[in-house]
């Protein structure tokens, strides 16, 4: 990193924890001074990204960008699961799918493609992603589909249960994506050059770099509610859009970079491993968590969820099923995204 870089990353990290701690600047202002900080953040968790994925290799180096990424977000979720605000963790989860699936994804592909003529990443992968997608769409349609025709009671235990077997097939899709079939689902080898910093500091700075996008999402978050009153939002738009795409802002970052440096296969991997994982293993995860807290949080999503996630996941799984990307696939994702977006605001 270069100094400058270094300097804008403390001073608005620092500034945004004064703010939030102090009370000394208004919620507007306070929300200013955390986009910054973020923006700033989310570039040094980019470059330690790219750091590991030199020695990790594409996959791994953005399976760890999406883990460490959703770790901020699955603190703040758990927070929201322990005070019953089950409705916004459902929004959250929503917006963080259909975030990746079309935001970051497409941003990656519409700036990366704009450099480069054609990207390819394994098809293979892409064939299993897409699987691994309807698996997701599938597992959150049906509790949905039965749940009129269930007590409350029998609507929790499916919940249970399907959160379960999820948890259960994404582990399984770790062990095959990067033991038995580690070879098979790798790209190509492409030429990294120099990391930015050894290995062991590629890790320690990839985990500083989490523990700060956790504090400043945080500190975002809190001043979500007032300025959602000064600006009339809806609790549906602030949690499937705001939250989903601050909570997402390091993965945003970091992904494009990714693709501008023609690792799309990375980049890829972030956007759609990130969803993946939500769908699979955090959302499971809530709702095994709210056990803990005296009441089970369902996997009931609303019929608004369910036709977003759907068509992201329809949209995604065509433009990538053939392992090449290029500018304009991204268009066609980002689209969807702004009608989604719309439609959200409105209702």
């Amino acid at each position: 990193m270069n100094r400058m870089f270094s300097i804008g990353l403390i001073a608005s990290f620092v500034l945004s924890a004064l703010a939030h701690y102090t009370g000394i600047a208004s919620a507007t202002v306070q929300f200013i001074i955390s986009c910054i900080a973020i923006v700033f953040v989310a570039g040094f968790l980019g470059k330690a990204t790219e750091s590991v994925a030199h020695y990790a290799g594409e996959r791994l180096g953005g399976f760890l960008n999406a883990t460490f990424g959703n770790a901020a977000e699955l603190i703040i979720a758990i927070f929201l699961v322990k005070d019953g605000m089950f409705d916004i963790v459902k929004a959250s989860i929503t917006g963080s799918i259909i975030g990746n699936l079309l935001l970051v994804l497409g941003l990656s592909l519409f700036l990366g493609g704009l450099k480069y003529k054609e990207q390819h990443f394994n098809v293979k992968l892409a064939s299993h992603n897409g699987s691994l997608m309807t698996l997701a769409v599938i597992a959150l349609f049906v509790p949905a589909a039965f749940a009129k025709s269930l007590t409350n009671f029998e609507t929790s235990n499916l919940s249970v249960l399907v959160a379960c077997i999820l948890i259960a097939a994404y582990l399984l899709w770790l062990y095959f994506s990067m033991v038995t079939h580690k070879n098979e689902l790798s790209d190509e080898a492409v030429e990294h050059g120099e990391p930015a910093w050894s290995k062991k500091a590629s890790i320690l700075f990839l985990i500083i770099a989490t523990a700060m996008v956790a504090f400043t999402s945080e500190w975002l978050v809190g001043t979500l509610e007032t300025i959602t009153h000064q600006f009339g939002l809806s609790e549906l738009f602030v949690g499937a859009f705001l939250i989903a795409i601050i909570g997402n802002a390091a993965e945003h970052s970091a992904a494009v970079m990714m693709a501008r440096k023609n690792k799309i296969g990375a980049a890829v991997e972030i956007a759609v491993g990130s969803s993946l994982q939500i769908a699979l293993f955090v959302a499971p995860v809530l709702v095994l968590v709210s056990l803990l807290f005296g009441k089970t949080m369902n996997i009931v999503f609303s019929t608004f969820e369910l036709v977003a996630i759907g068509v992201s996941v329809i949209i995604a799984k065509s433009i990538s099923q053939d392992g090449t990307t290029n500018w304009y696939e991204g268009v066609l994702l980002l689209v969807v995204y702004c009608i989604l977006g719309i439609a959200f605001f409105l209702v």
